[in-house]
């Protein structure tokens, strides 16, 4: 499975709609201040957080059951900054709707300037005909409160490409979590 360059990146964005907002280029800078960046990198992309949380809290005491989760164990933020609180997590979403083709599987890893802050981006594989907004969860690792910021980047999608086409896709299955938009909770 060879991994994608920029160049192939670029062409599916624009013919075939593999990543909406497209941005062609790294941006490090917006309005003359630093942000992290995003954008399209030689051998992947780089995904922003969009400004929709889910906070996990625990002032209901719900058990977290993946078979079971509850909605109380969440508070929903809207914003610019999202603090998490210490020890704890939050989910977000991409700005960005991705389309995977039925010959690619991609991976995608947390940013380094948010693992050298102890705030860990936990992304799973986006699978060959999944589509949607990629729900992000952020582990805040440190006994701190921890910042992300919306708009900028968190992760980076490589994309994979095999040579053959799976027998069965992400949509052939129903997989319950094809054409999501906004953040998404776990589901049965």
């Amino acid at each position: 499975m060879p991994v994608k360059s920029d160049r192939w990146i670029r062409r599916m964005a624009r013919k075939h709609g593999l990543i909406e907002p497209f941005v062609e280029e790294q941006v490090r800078r917006v309005d003359g201040r630093g942000v992290i960046s995003y954008g399209l990198s030689s051998y992947g992309y780089d995904v922003r957080c969009a400004d929709e949380f889910k906070i996990f809290t625990n002032v209901h005491s719900a058990v977290v059951d993946p078979k079971n989760f509850s909605e109380k164990s969440f508070v929903d933020f809207k914003g610019d900054v999202c603090v998490i609180p210490p020890n704890s997590f939050a989910l977000a979403r991409t700005i960005e709707y991705f389309r995977i083709p039925r010959n690619v599987i991609t991976i995608c890893l947390g940013k380094s300037t948010y693992a050298r802050c102890g705030i860990i981006v936990n992304v799973t594989p986006l699978e060959p005909e999944w589509e949607g907004h990629v729900t992000l969860e952020f582990s805040n690792t440190t006994p701190l409160p921890a910042k992300i910021y919306a708009g900028e980047g968190v992760a980076q999608v490589i994309f994979l490409e095999s040579d053959e086409v799976c027998e069965v896709s992400y949509r052939d299955r129903g997989g319950k979590y094809q054409g999501q938009r906004g953040v998404t909770p776990p589901k049965l």
